[in-house]
């Protein structure tokens, strides 16, 4: 049993990937301070904090109800790389590889959920 949410590889992994999104928005235009990069750092931040807070929580479909939100960040925060790709704001080398961490993230996200579903059935 995990002792706490720090040890998910899942927050982990998506904690590392918001401070790559902080590091990479740090260099966006002045005028985007407010907008795309602003959405972009709120939406990484909200992934592992979602975690975070669904660990946290006295029941299992409490937790998935939480790592659904997370995951919505995560599909949100893909939307946005690929404005700020297409916009010039990120390389292509740097963005190939924020973009593969989010999709470890994602893919780490939907077998947890779908690991608590499965548990959710088979107490129910």
């Amino acid at each position: 049993m995990l002792k706490n949410y720090r040890e998910l590889k899942v927050w982990q992994k998506s904690y590392k990937l918001c401070l790559d999104i902080y590091k990479a928005t740090k260099n966006f235009p002045k005028e985007e301070k407010y907008g795309l990069s602003s959405q972009m750092t709120r939406a990484s931040v909200s992934v592992p904090s979602n975690i975070a807070e669904g660990y946290g929580r006295k029941t299992t479909p409490e937790y998935i109800h939480s790592l659904y939100t997370a995951y919505g960040s995560n599909c949100e925060l893909d939307t946005q790389l690929s404005l700020a790709g297409d916009l010039g704001y990120i390389n292509g080398e740097n963005l190939k590889g924020l973009q593969a961490k989010l999709g470890e993230v994602e893919r780490m996200l939907m077998a947890l959920i779908r690991s608590l579903e499965n548990k959710v059935v088979e107490s129910g």
